[in-house]
C-alpha cells in the first residue's frame, strides 16, 4: 500500500490544492491526514488563500479516500462539515513487523511518548518542521506542514510505501528518504 501522509493544511485552499494535484500525481491509495486541517489556530498567521469552506469541498471529494487525526485546531464543528471521521486521537499502522502511531503531536511527542514497543514510529504533525529522529528504542517521524512551514522548511507532504518514508515538497521532489527496513 502506498501511504500519501500529510499535517496542518489549515484551511488553505491555495496549499490543499497543491496538495491534492501532488496526492493525484503519486497514484496512493489512501491519504492520512495528522491534523488541523480547515483553522489556523490563534499562534499562526493566515496561510496563504485561506478559505476553510473551499478545503471542506475540495477534501470532502476525496472522502473514500482520506483517513484522520484530530489536530489541535479541529473540534466537533469540523466533524459535522467534513464527510470523513476526524476527531480520533490516534491511527495505527503495520508495516510488516513496524508499528506506526499517527498522532498530531500536540499531546503525544517526544515529550510525552504514547504506547511504543521497541522498533516502533512515533508519527506526527503539529510542529510544522519535518523531521526525522532515531531514539533508542523508537523513531520519530515528522511530514512537516502543507501550508504554514516552520524553521526555513518547505511546504510538504510524505510517502510510505514497502517501509520507506519519503519527504517531498508540493512538486513532488523528494527532499528526504527514511528506511524503516534498516532501523
Amino acid at each position: 500500500m502506498k501511504l500519501f501522509i500529510a499535517s496542518d493544511i489549515h484551511g488553505s485552499e491555495f496549499y490543499c490544492r497543491k496538495l491534492i494535484g501532488a496526492y493525484k500525481r503519486e497514484e496512493a491509495d489512501k491519504m492520512l491526514l495528522l491534523g488541523d486541517i480547515l483553522y489556523h489556530g490563534p499562534r499562526n498567521d493566515l496561510p496563504e488563500g485561506y478559505a476553510p469552506k473551499a478545503v471542506i469541498e475540495l477534501l470532502n471529494a476525496l472522502k473514500d479516500e482520506i483517513l484522520c487525526v484530530r489536530g489541535n485546531c479541529d473540534t466537533e464543528v469540523d466533524q459535522m462539515v467534513l464527510a470523513f471521521p476526524v476527531l480520533a486521537d490516534y491511527a495505527v499502522i503495520f508495516d510488516g513487523k513496524t508499528t506506526v502511531y499517527a498522532t498530531h503531536g500536540h499531546v503525544y511527542n517526544e515529550s510525552k511518548l504514547p504506547p511504543l514497543a521497541k522498533g516502533d514510529i512515533l508519527l506526527h504533525g503539529h510542529t510544522h518542521v519535518p523531521a526525522c529522529n532515531e531514539h533508542e528504542d523508537y523513531t520519530y517521524i515528522n511530514p512537516g506542514s502543507v501550508s504554514i512551514p516552520k524553521e526555513n522548511s518547505h511546504h510538504g507532504y510524505m510517502i510510505l510505501e514497502n517501509g520507506v518514508f519519503a519527504w517531498k515538497n508540493l512538486e513532488s521532489e523528494v527532499v528526504k528518504v527514511y528506511s524503516i527496513r534498516n532501523s
